[in-house]
């Protein structure tokens, strides 16, 4: 592993040239290295989410009923989507005060209203990047047909999916599409992750649109920096000999290690093993998995009484010499966590970030090892599938339904 690090002042000019380097190329070597589309997409979220703050707030007046009067809340998505919905269930929860779940797209389908919380009226947000895969448009017509005190709301980043432009004009249904760069051309989903967490972290924050900006500006800020100072060690890292790799989260933050699992392994085509987990989850079986080819990365809590968990689980890998090394994010981490074989990337701002503000940040690590990792293994990160097991969009498949639905 590379020697321990933070992404401090010190090594912007190396990670400024290692970006620059890539970017330098014309656009047709990009295209014919395959990373044109992805590199640009990661890049632009600092961006992207202001766009996405502003855009979410000039609908407040649209949105806000939707929320009021609301006994239940289902966020609901496929593959990525659905751990977008993840990161942000908690604290729509506990904002919102009202049960909040996350199903996903295939178990709405499967499963129908018994999938969701009972309580009515309810509110179900559809996440989705493309809104062309068979589940997207096939979840929220059933739930239409058979749950009609449900509300719903559509987040989505390609305003001529099939989800946008089915329900466009259906009073049922609110649309809100988000800006056009968000919907990523790569493979693999990016930006229009991170968007669609913030989006959807607005239904909490409607009554207070000045503390939203103010966050989205801070995460912009803090990913912008982070975007331009960790390309050279988490370059180094992907390069190393590890053939597994376990993510590590809790709360909101679990969605995000979720997330990077998948990255790594859709980037990879499935050549790298990736799996996610909480820390106190990791004692019952997974930590079988951490063997000495094993990177773990670590995404450390902003709590204290997290932290002290999480941290006690990072000494007990140590003490047990488990795994190739660990790559620990987060803010203000302890100097003694870190091993002589682990790598500490810092990300620092004015103010202190909660566990719900992090998995944007969080994922933006594991989109960028991943990357660097496609292209270590050979693989093109706008079409790593090369064998097209997986595409941008799921394609079409059956979708059944009985006369009746629970």
């Amino acid at each position: 592993m590379p020697e321990a690090t933070t992404n401090g002042p010190g090594a912007v000019g190396e990670a400024s040239l290692c970006a620059a380097d890539l970017l330098s190329q014309s656009r047709e070597e990009q295209e014919r290295n395959g990373y044109f589309h992805t590199l640009r997409e990661i890049l632009q979220q600092p961006s992207t989410w202001l766009d996405t703050a502003e855009r979410m707030l000039g609908k407040a007046a649209e949105l806000s009923p939707l929320v009021e009067g609301i006994r239940s809340l289902a966020l609901t998505g496929s593959g990525s989507s659905e751990y977008a919905g993840v990161c942000v269930r908690l604290v729509l929860q506990n904002a919102l005060g009202v049960a909040t779940q996350t199903v996903g797209g295939g178990a709405l389908l499967t499963h129908g209203v018994r999938a969701i919380p009972p309580e009515r009226p309810g509110l179900m947000i559809s996440l989705a990047r493309s809104g062309d895969s068979p589940e997207s448009v096939g979840a929220v017509s059933l739930m239409l047909d058979t749950a009609p005190r449900m509300r719903h709301l559509v987040i989505t980043c390609n305003q001529q999916g099939r989800l946008a432009t089915t329900y466009r004009d259906d009073p049922r249904v609110q649309v809100v599409a988000l800006d056009e760069r968000t919907n990523d051309r790569s493979l693999v989903m990016t930006s229009s992750f991170t968007n669609i967490v913030l989006a959807a972290r607005a239904l909490g924050m409607l009554q207070f649109p000045d503390r939203y900006r103010a966050l989205c500006r801070d995460l912009s800020e803090r990913a912008g920096r982070l975007l331009g100072t960790s390309f050279p060690i988490l370059s180094r890292v992907a390069a190393t000999d590890f053939n597994r790799v376990l993510f590590l989260g809790s709360g909101s933050r679990f969605g995000a290690a979720r997330e990077s699992a998948l990255k790594m392994l859709e980037m990879t085509a499935g050549r790298v093993i990736a799996i996610s987990e909480t820390y106190l989850g990791l004692r019952h079986g997974p930590m079988s998995l951490i063997h000495s080819d094993t990177l773990v990365v670590c995404f450390l809590s902003s709590d204290p009484q997290i932290r002290a968990y999480e941290s006690d689980l990072i000494r007990e890998l140590s003490r047990k010499q488990l795994g190739l090394g660990k790559l620990i994010f987060g803010e203000r981490i302890p100097k003694d966590l870190a091993g002589a074989a682990d790598v500490v990337v810092e990300c620092a701002g004015g103010a202190s970030l909660s566990d719900e503000d992090w998995p944007v940040l969080d994922v933006i690590v594991g989109q960028v090892l991943a990357f660097f990792r496609c292209r270590k293994e050979g693989f093109q990160p706008d079409s790593p599938s090369s064998d097209g097991v997986i595409q941008r969009v799921v394609q079409g498949f059956a979708l059944h339904r009985t006369e009746t639905t629970p």
